[in-house]
C-alpha cells in the first residue's frame, strides 16, 4: 500500500476501544499505518496473511478491517469472501492504480463498505474510518439496557446482569464483548438444550444478513474465557449438525449481591 505522509491531525481522537485488522503484505507499510492510527487512539492488529487475519478474529473483536489487495494476489479477494460470511465489521479495501473501476466495484459487491486507490494518504484514511464507524454506530444503536436484574451461577461463576459482569470461581472479573456477552446469556437462558446457530443469531440480535459463521467465532471466544482447566468437559460443546449445548446446570437468581459479584 502506497501511502502519501501527511501531518498528524490534532485535537481528534476516536475511541481507544475501537479495534482495527489492518492485512497488508508490505511491512514497511503495515508499520507506518498502524502506528498512525495507533497515534490517533485507535487499536490496531497489523498482520501479513489471510491466515494471520482470520486469527486475530479468534482472539478478539475487531470493529474495523483495512485490506490491501495487490494485483498478483487472489488470496486477497478470497479472504474478503471468507471475512464477509462471519464478520460484522466494516471492510475498507485499498487497491493499486492498475485496478480499474470494475475491480472496485467487484469488491463492493463481495461487502466492502469502502475501496480506495493508493497512494492513500494517512490522514484521509482516518478520516474515511471515523466516516464509516459513525455511520455504523448509526445504524447499529446499542440495546436497551434490559430491566431484567437477575443473575446466574453456574460451575461456580456467577453472571450479574444489572451490572453486566462475569466472575470466575475465583472471584476474578473476566471481561466480555457485547457479543460475548449476548451469546452467554443464551445458553445460560437454555442450559444443557442443543442450541442452533439461527436460535443465537437470533438471540444476539445479529442482523439477518449476517452469516451464522459469525456465531462460531463469538462461541469460540467465549469457550476460551470459559475454559479455566483444558482437561475438563467443555463448558460449551459442539453438537454435531445442530449447533451448542452449554453443559454445565445454571441457577437462575432474582438478584445477585455486588459483594458477591
Amino acid at each position: 500500500m502506497a501511502l502519501r505522509q501527511d501531518h498528524t491531525e490534532p485535537g481528534l481522537r476516536p475511541s481507544p476501544a475501537v479495534n482495527v485488522l489492518l492485512v497488508d503484505r508490505d511491512i514497511a507499510t503495515r508499520t507506518r499505518v498502524a502506528n498512525y492510527l495507533q497515534d490517533h487512539g485507535l487499536s490496531v492488529a497489523a498482520v501479513s496473511s489471510p491466515q494471520e487475519a482470520l486469527r486475530e478474529f479468534a482472539i478478539r473483536e475487531q470493529n474495523l478491517v483495512i485490506l490491501n489487495l495487490e494485483p498478483d494476489n487472489e488470496c486477497g479477494l478470497d479472504l474478503l469472501r471468507s471475512l464477509r460470511s462471519f464478520c460484522e465489521a466494516p471492510i475498507i479495501i485499498t487497491v493499486a492504480n492498475s485496478y480499474d473501476e470494475i475491480d472496485c466495484v467487484v469488491t463492493l459487491e463481495l461487502g466492502a463498505d469502502d475501496c480506495l486507490a493508493r497512494p492513500v494518504g494517512l490522514r484521509e484514511l482516518l478520516a474515511r474510518i471515523r466516516a464509516i464507524l459513525r455511520r455504523w454506530d448509526a445504524a447499529h444503536p446499542a440495546p436497551a439496557r434490559s430491566p431484567d436484574r437477575s443473575g446466574y451461577r453456574f460451575g461456580g461463576w456467577q453472571l450479574c446482569r444489572r451490572a453486566r459482569k462475569l466472575t470466575d470461581p475465583n472471584g476474578n472479573p473476566v471481561p466480555l464483548t457485547k457479543g460475548e456477552y449476548a451469546v452467554l446469556v443464551a445458553f445460560l437462558d437454555a442450559p444443557q438444550r442443543p442450541l442452533t446457530r439461527e436460535h443465537l443469531l437470533h438471540a444476539t440480535d445479529v442482523h439477518e444478513d449476517i452469516f451464522d459463521r459469525s456465531i462460531d467465532v463469538r462461541v469460540l471466544r467465549l469457550r476460551r474465557k470459559l475454559q479455566i482447566n483444558p482437561s475438563a468437559p467443555h463448558v460449551i460443546r459442539t453438537e454435531r449438525g445442530v449447533g451448542y449445548i452449554f453443559n454445565l446446570p445454571v441457577e437462575r437468581c432474582n438478584e445477585l449481591r455486588n459483594s458477591a459479584l
